[in-house]
């Protein structure tokens, strides 16, 4: 009986192990630029012979931090494989709002950069055999949310973009818009200050007139950055973490996510 109640722990415990969220770090690059995402998953879920959803993750203008870093785990634990992506280059994260303030202004000046480094990390998900190419999203953080949102204005074949706090979410070129494929969904603080006068009503209207489906949420009393715990850490004015409102624009996410991509791990 003690031989067989150890085998059965042995049992358990390692059929637990194998049920685990996987990380590594991917170097890969754009153009010369060499860049370093993180990648997440669920060994249990996703695997070569049976491969599941991905989602391509565009941080905020701090880079791919421990935040970054901890929504692409939070993702392959509702069963998605999940990709941060760099738009610096390797190794370049910073707490200092100047520095993060002059990397983000490089990058968000020139749409051709930021489209670049967006599909540069896109194609390093699609590359990863257990992901099933043919259900891919993207989701993005302030900057990294007008990043998924110009990725999907390549043409990229992403079922659903979600952006969150992006302080600005409308098209430079409102022809682009035609290119998107799937549901856009944009979850904004009602008081977000860093959001030009009028963005929502010009985005509605580009959105109405490519014949996209879109999702415009706000949530009252909420800022900038309201999905990150640490926001007020950075003592930036108009920049507050606000739990309800990071909340609801999770379960908004994982509606559309359900209904467009699916997931195996019944979350």
């Amino acid at each position: 009986m003690r031989y067989l109640g150890a085998l059965i722990a042995t049992f358990f415990f390692s059929h637990l192990g194998c049920a685990a969220v996987q990380t590594k770090a991917i170097e890969y690059k754009d153009g010369d630029l060499v860049l370093q995402g993180f990648l997440a998953w669920d060994d249990s879920v996703a695997t070569e012979k049976t491969p599941a959803p991905g989602v391509l993750v565009c941080p905020e203008w701090w880079g791919v931090n421990d935040y970054s870093r901890s929504r692409a785990k939070q993702l392959a634990e509702l069963g998605y494989v999940a990709f941060a992506i760099d738009m610096y280059g390797k190794g370049k994260v910073t707490t200092d709002p100047k520095q993060a303030g002059q990397w983000a202004g490089e990058v968000m000046k020139d749409e051709k950069v930021r489209r670049a480094r967006a599909t540069a990390g896109l194609k390093v998900l699609l590359d990863q055999k257990m992901v099933d190419t043919a259900k891919v999203a993207a989701i993005g953080y302030c900057m990294g949310g007008t990043a998924a949102l110009e990725l999907a204005r390549t043409g990229a074949d992403l079922k659903a973009v979600v952006a969150f706090h992006a302080s600005t979410y409308t098209a430079q070129n409102p022809a682009d818009n035609k290119n998107i494929k799937g549901t856009v969904v944009v979850c904004q603080g009602a008081d977000d200050t860093f959001v030009p006068a009028g963005e929502g009503e010009k985005f509605k209207k580009q959105m109405k007139e490519a014949g996209v489906d879109y999702v415009l949420v706000e949530y009252s009393g909420a800022v900038h950055a309201f999905t990150n715990p640490d926001a007020g850490s950075f003592k930036l004015p108009g920049v507050e973490y606000n739990a309800n409102a990071d909340q609801r624009s999770w379960a908004e996410m994982k509606e559309v996510f359900r209904e467009k991509l699916g997931t195996k791990s019944g979350k």
